[in-house]
C-alpha cells in the first residue's frame, strides 16, 4: 500500500439544494461576503496537503468559472445524481495521471466552516487504510422512530425519524392529514452522522462507484457505497462546527461559526 499518497481534493457542486429552498444554487448563497462555495474551497486550502482542487460543477453552471477561490481550479461536469457528479470526478481524477493507491478528498460545497485541523486528520487517518477515512460525529440526540396515522385513510404505516427526503416527501404527499407519533427509541450508542470531507483510496473509490451504477443503487455519501460491498471505512471524530448548509435556519448558525472562526 502506498502510504504516502497524492491527496487529490474534490468538491461537488452540481446540485441545486432544493431543500434550501432558495432561488439560486446553495452552493452560491452568500455568507460574509463569500459565496459557500468559495468558503469551502478556502477552507480546504488551509490543510497542508491540498495544493489545488477540481470542482464539478452543472453542465449550465455560469457562476463558478466567474469566482475568486484560494486555490487552483480544475472543473469537471457533473450529473443529475450525486454519486454520477462524484464519478465524473474520478473519472477526471484518473485521466490526469493519478494512481490507484492516491487518494481522493470529497467534500460538500455546503460544509464552509469545517475545520482545518479536521481535514488533515480525516486524510491522516485514510492513509494508513485500505479504503479511506470520513469526518463524523457521535449522534448526541435521542433518536425516534415515528408511525404516521393518517386521519384521511385510518391506516399505520412505518417510517423512521431520518428517512431521506425523497421518502418523506412522497410519504406526506400520500398522507396530507397524517401526523407523525413516536413508536420507539432507537439505540444511538453505534450511530453516527455522517460529515465531508471523506477520504478514500482512488482504486477503490472507481470500485465501489461502478457496483453502484451497475447495480443501479441510491446512495447518499460516498461511503454508502463501500458499505455495501463490506468494505471498512474508517470513521475520524469531526468537530460539530462542521454543519451543512440545508435548511435556511442553518445560514444563521454558519454565520455565528464563521464569525467565531475568524
Amino acid at each position: 500500500m502506498n502510504t504516502t499518497p497524492r491527496i487529490h481534493a474534490m468538491i461537488v457542486a452540481a446540485g441545486r439544494g432544493s431543500r434550501f429552498g432558495a432561488s439560486v444554487a446553495k452552493q452560491y448563497t452568500m455568507l460574509q461576503g463569500r459565496t459557500l462555495l468559495q468558503h469551502s474551497v478556502a477552507r480546504l486550502a488551509c490543510s497542508d496537503y491540498v495544493d489545488k482542487c477540481l470542482l464539478v460543477i452543472a453542465a449550465d453552471d455560469t457562476t463558478a468559472q466567474t469566482l475568486d477561490f484560494a486555490l487552483p481550479i480544475d472543473y469537471a461536469i457533473g450529473g443529475a445524481e450525486r454519486w454520477q457528479s462524484v464519478q465524473a470526478g474520478v473519472g477526471a481524477i484518473s485521466h490526469s495521471g493519478a494512481d490507484d493507491s492516491d487518494l481522493v478528498l470529497i467534500h460538500d460545497a455546503a460544509r464552509p466552516a469545517v475545520p482545518s485541523n479536521d481535514i488533515n486528520q480525516v486524510i491522516e487517518a485514510a492513509m494508513t487504510e485500505p479504503y479511506g477515512a470520513i469526518l463524523a460525529t457521535p449522534v448526541a440526540d435521542t433518536l425516534k422512530e415515528s408511525y404516521f396515522y393518517s386521519t384521511a385513510q385510518s391506516e399505520l404505516t412505518n417510517e423512521t425519524v431520518s428517512s431521506n427526503h425523497n421518502h418523506n416527501h412522497n410519504h406526506n404527499h400520500n398522507h396530507n392529514h397524517a401526523h407523525s407519533y413516536a413508536k420507539r427509541t432507537i439505540d444511538r450508542s453505534n450511530m453516527w452522522q455522517a460529515q465531508t470531507p471523506q477520504v478514500f483510496r482512488l482504486g477503490e473509490l472507481k470500485r465501489v462507484l461502478a457496483y453502484v451504477c451497475t447495480h443501479k443503487l441510491s446512495i447518499t455519501d460516498e461511503a454508502s457505497a463501500f458499505e455495501y460491498l463490506d468494505f471498512p471505512i474508517r470513521l475520524v471524530t469531526g468537530s460539530r462546527q462542521n454543519i451543512k448548509l440545508t435548511y435556511p435556519d442553518d445560514a444563521i448558525l454558519l454565520a455565528a461559526i464563521l464569525t467565531a472562526q475568524s
